[in-house]
């Protein structure tokens, strides 16, 4: 059953990403997430180039929605410094809820 899941949230992923991409001046936010942690990535999809990257590994141990508001408040932080005003959101297949929304919010807040 697990292997299904991966299989349709990678399909899902595959069709998010013929309409979503990055740029130099606006840059793709992919999301990932595990069982343990969130990730979070600023992508240049014209150079195949990762910008800049936050996870959840690095911070207190939290519940899972508060760890990745945590997450997107950190890559706004680092967006900010590289002077990045703008970017494409990317929820990875995930659905739009919980984990994902969050590090969304979190991301906007910064």
């Amino acid at each position: 059953m697990s292997l299904q899941k991966v299989q349709n949230r990678i399909r899902r992923h595959k069709r998010v990403r013929t309409k979503v991409s990055g740029t130099a001046d606006v840059p793709r936010l992919s999301v990932f997430r595990s069982n343990a942690a969130t990730y979070a990535q600023l992508i240049n999809d014209e150079k195949r180039q990762v910008l800049l990257s936050a996870s959840s590994l690095k911070m207190k141990k939290g519940k899972g929605i508060e760890t990745s508001k945590q997450v997107g408040i950190e890559i706004a932080k680092l967006a900010k410094e590289k002077k990045i005003a703008k970017c494409v959101f990317d929820r990875g297949g995930y659905l739009y809820h919980g984990r994902v929304k969050a590090l969304a919010e979190g991301a906007r807040e910064g």
